[in-house]
């Protein structure tokens, strides 16, 4: 019984702190000019959040030992994209939210998982054990979606001639979104059922039917039943999306009390929600598995693109928020750049460390063009 409450600790945490922050301490962010009210209130609730989506990670990685990949990997991709989602819904919501705050996040998590996730791993993985494999199968059908995803979604917009910014019309909007969900369930639908072998660790036997029959195997991972981890990852999964309204408050006090760049925002929202999914990523190319590395990579930016769009386009369109999704030229050559990079890299069946250095470069200017723009 002890260690079953210690293995959840977390998920009690962050239950506890969203009690006493709807109830008894309601009032505290009703002032926040208080600097170190401020960001003590910011600590303990990003800490929460952080931790309770370490243990969403470790229930979808228990997930991914019990059903076998690509479902656990999948899992795990959808329910950190969902953390993200209520964060943002929630910034969007509260105060004067920036119309970027969505393309800005979309931007920072791709840009974090496309080179600073992909670079740090391929740059562990190279030192480690030179060159590395993966499916080439699978790289390609990740970027063929994610390159078209996020042109339609963040290049687009800034060109088209019905607005004079960013943003989409609201016929272009529904239909955008629509694609773009459709585009995903086509890709998710093959994923996991006749071209699943296109996600799975070259070398991996596979039955007549063509299911592999290995997978990863998590062996400092507790497992328990697939009902228990399902329920526990749903259940810590709250916690998140409940304080996501509180952290809301506090970035956007924050941003405009310290005069921060907007674009910082959406840099802590995937800060919280690439933390957790870059340490697995990490984990799984220094022993050598980086086809699960690039699946919870590749993944998750196209899960961010996919899911991100479709909400944002409803809530703004529900309570009449303007968002635009269109990048400013800077960003738009960042992501342009990514994205060939990212074609030049799993355009064959080997890696190398200097692969990874070259993500990485791109990866700290963007960090520095941030803060001078």
């Amino acid at each position: 019984m002890l260690a079953s409450i210690r293995s959840e600790a977390a998920f009690i945490f962050g239950a506890v702190s969203t009690a006493i922050f709807f109830t008894v301490g309601s009032t505290w962010f009703d002032d926040l000019s208080s600097t170190p009210k401020l960001i003590g209130l910011f600590i303990w609730v990003f800490a929460a959040m952080v931790w309770c989506a370490f243990a969403v990670v470790r229930h979808a990685d228990s997930l991914a030992e019990l059903l076998g990949e690509p479902y656990g990997t999948l899992i795990l991709t959808i329910s950190v994209i969902g953390i993200e989602v209520a964060v943002i819904s929630a910034l969007m919501l509260t105060g004067n939210s920036e119309p970027t705050l969505a393309r800005d996040t979309m931007l920072a998590v791709v840009i974090i998982v496309m080179n600073g996730m992909v670079g740090l791993s391929l740059l562990m993985g190279g030192l480690r054990h030179k060159e590395q494999t993966y499916n080439l199968q699978g790289a390609r059908a990740f970027l063929g979606v994610l390159i078209t995803l996020a042109t339609v979604t963040l290049i687009l917009p800034r060109f088209t001639t019905s607005t004079t910014d960013g943003s989409l019309n609201v016929t272009q909007s529904i239909i955008f979104a629509a694609i773009t969900i459709a585009l995903y369930a086509t890709f998710i639908g093959l994923q996991t059922t006749i071209h699943r072998t296109y996600f799975d660790q070259p070398g991996d036997t596979a039955t007549a039917t063509g299911e592999a029959a290995d997978h990863v195997k998590h062996h400092d991972l507790d497992t328990k039943s697939v009902p228990y981890h399902a329920v526990f990852l749903t259940l810590t999964l709250l916690p998140i999306v409940l304080l996501s309204k509180k952290l809301a408050v506090l970035i956007d006090f924050g941003l405009d009390a310290f005069a921060l760049p907007g674009a910082l925002g959406g840099v802590l929202v995937a800060i919280i929600v690439l933390t957790p999914e870059g340490l697995a990523a990490l984990h799984a190319a220094s022993i050598n598995q980086l086809q699960r590395s690039v699946n919870i990579c590749l993944g998750s930016a196209l899960a961010t693109i996919s899911l991100t769009v479709p909400a944002v386009v409803v809530i703004a369109l529900v309570t009449g928020t303007h968002i635009e999704l269109g990048l400013d030229g800077t960003e738009m050559v960042l992501l342009i750049l990514t994205l060939v990079l990212s074609v030049l890299t799993f355009g064959a069946t080997r890696t190398n460390m200097l692969q990874g250095a070259v993500h990485l470069v791109v990866f700290f200017i963007y960090f520095a063009l941030i803060f001078d723009p």
